[in-house]
């Protein structure tokens, strides 16, 4: 029999320990205690976490990262949640009935109607924090975490929730950083005429090996295992990230390319000053197809929703395009800024709501199927209402307004729109650079 099972509390039989393996025990278990963590908890603990989740937290939980979704997707929580949604309006509910495949299409699609509701009627406030200690102007979002940098010499991932810095990775001396992107186990970006990968607690490498090996890269994104760089050459030029080889260099246009998109089916889009769209395969090495505009603005920024197949764009001229891949036709553009749009990108699961950022600082909502404003947004001026402190500084919370479309926007102040330079949107939420030292959380509310 164990010790103390059977027996009154407080009767265990004593176990005699030297003071030295007393000391030992205390000291392991302050160091499992100074180690511990969510990562470390089983799935059945999880689970158990889990389940005081409302469906929309829920969805949220499961993009985090794989191990989190598989527990998520391998329980009965999303049936759970299926049937308190519709206990109420039936009255009961058959569960074994209902597949898994359409309890999770059911929540996603639940889920997204309330990010979509959120973005356009709900109330709004940002979370903002000097992030860089000189201007930064790029940023994206994924798996709880943000990533900004371009501007200073130095890449910072931060928590979305608490803005704490988690990871910081140098540039190297006397290379620009040109674009990047992250992942669960890397960051990879292009510095100069090189590629770098920087994996996440490890070494960083860049290739090729030589600066030069090909012309100024304007652009750059990846699929595993391969990187495509965008180049002032008209090329885009695809890298094994395993072998760090260019693998093949595929001749665009004519002019340089501004922006990449790239699909889950293994095509490249790419952007021009000249305001049409050109198609590649990954495989091939030549464009397929293009996609036109009705003008002859610049395309300055593409985003792709695989869940649709439509492609969009933003222009120089201050338009939002709109294509649809599988038929190769436009389906709308809308002028939606006097100028510049930086960038339009939506969340991967989310078809109906496309977030806009440009020159003017305003952020837009727009239908993605039909390019109608939903709603304009914009900080009102002098509008801190409450403070906190992290180590890099005050983080403010400020409030935010909705205009009308009729609007002027020149009658609204510039230190209350800065550019947008770079957004990124995750459930409820939108992460915005302004090429200044701050970064700015837009959090809409139910």
């Amino acid at each position: 029999m164990l010790p103390g099972v059977g027996r009154p509390f407080g009767s265990a039989a004593k176990v005699p320990m030297e003071p030295n393996s007393v000391g030992r025990s205390l000291s392991k278990k302050r160091s499992s205690r100074a180690t511990a963590s969510i990562q470390s908890l089983d799935s059945n603990i999880l689970s158990m976490i889990f389940a005081f989740l409302d469906h929309f937290d829920l969805a949220r939980s499961s993009v985090v990262c794989k191990y989190w979704n598989i527990v998520i997707h391998t329980s009965n929580l999303w049936k759970v949640q299926y049937y308190k949604q519709q206990r109420d309006s039936i009255g009961r509910l058959n569960m074994s009935s209902c597949s898994e495949t359409s309890l999770k299409m059911y929540l996603e699609e639940l889920a997204m109607e309330h990010h979509r509701m959120s973005l356009q009627e709900g109330a709004i406030d940002i979370d903002q924090w000097k992030g860089h200690s000189v201007g930064v102007d790029q940023c994206r979002m994924k798996m709880g975490l943000i990533l900004t940098g371009v501007g200073d010499k130095v890449m910072r991932l931060w928590s979305s929730e608490s803005y704490k810095c988690l990871e910081e990775y140098s540039v190297p001396d006397r290379l620009p950083l040109v674009d990047f992107d992250f992942d669960e186990s890397k960051i990879v970006g292009l510095i100069g005429t090189r590629v770098c990968i920087w994996r996440r607690h490890g070494k960083r490498s860049i290739f090729p090996s030589h600066e030069g090996t090909f012309t100024r890269g304007l652009c750059m994104r990846y699929v595993d295992p391969e990187a495509v760089v965008g180049c002032d050459d008209g090329t885009a030029r695809v890298f094994d990230m395993y072998s760090r080889k260019c693998s093949r260099i595929i001749r665009m246009r004519t002019g340089p390319i501004t922006c990449l998109s790239l699909t889950d089916d293994q095509l490249i889009l790419s952007g021009s000053s000249l305001g049409n769209i050109t198609i590649s395969g990954l495989s091939s090495d030549q464009r397929v197809a293009s996609l036109k505009s009705t003008g002859s603005a610049g395309i300055r920024t593409l985003c792709f929703n695989p869940r649709s197949h439509l492609v969009f764009a933003g222009s120089t001229a201050g338009y939002a395009h709109c294509w649809d891949l599988r038929t190769m036709k436009a389906l709308w553009e809308t002028r939606v800024s006097p100028n510049v749009v930086y960038s339009v990108q939506h969340l991967r699961s989310d078809k109906s709501a496309l977030i806009v950022g440009g020159i003017d600082g305003v952020l837009r909502i727009l239908n993605q199927n039909t390019g109608e404003l939903l709603s304009s947004c914009v900080m009102y001026e002098g509008s801190t209402v409450a403070s906190s402190e992290n180590r890099y500084g005050v983080i403010e919370k400020k409030k935010v307004r909705r205009i009308s479309e009729d609007t002027r926007i020149d009658s609204i102040p510039k230190h209350s729109r800065p550019p947008i330079t770079s957004l990124a949107v995750g459930m409820r939420k939108v992460v915005t650079t302004h090429n200044g030292k701050f970064i700015r959380m837009w959090k809409f509310h139910k």
